[in-house]
């Protein structure tokens, strides 16, 4: 997915972040993308452990050219969370 079609607003904004935080997830944890959605965390994706979060978060700053404070990182419990975090941060 591009992120060009978040500012471009070809699509709904959190859903157009929320599928490509998925996507991104899905490559971290080694799973199909069909198998995470908003709720899925690391209480529901075994993958999901302290050294894999920070793969994320690592994949996710690089995919939108923003840093991650350590508190908002604290916060990133959810995808779906994580979506709502950054279409805070890219406004």
């Amino acid at each position: 997915m591009r992120t060009d079609l978040i500012q471009q607003g070809t699509a709904p904004r959190i859903t157009a972040i929320l599928n490509l935080v998925i996507a991104t997830a899905a490559d971290i944890f080694r799973l199909p993308s069909s198998q995470l959605g908003a709720d899925a965390s690391p209480t529901n994706i075994k993958n999901w452990d302290s050294v894999e979060h920070l793969n994320l978060v690592l994949s996710l700053e690089q995919r939108f050219s923003i840093e991650f404070e350590p508190a908002e990182i604290e916060q990133m419990n959810s995808i779906g969370k994580i979506a709502e975090l950054l279409e805070r941060k890219l406004t």
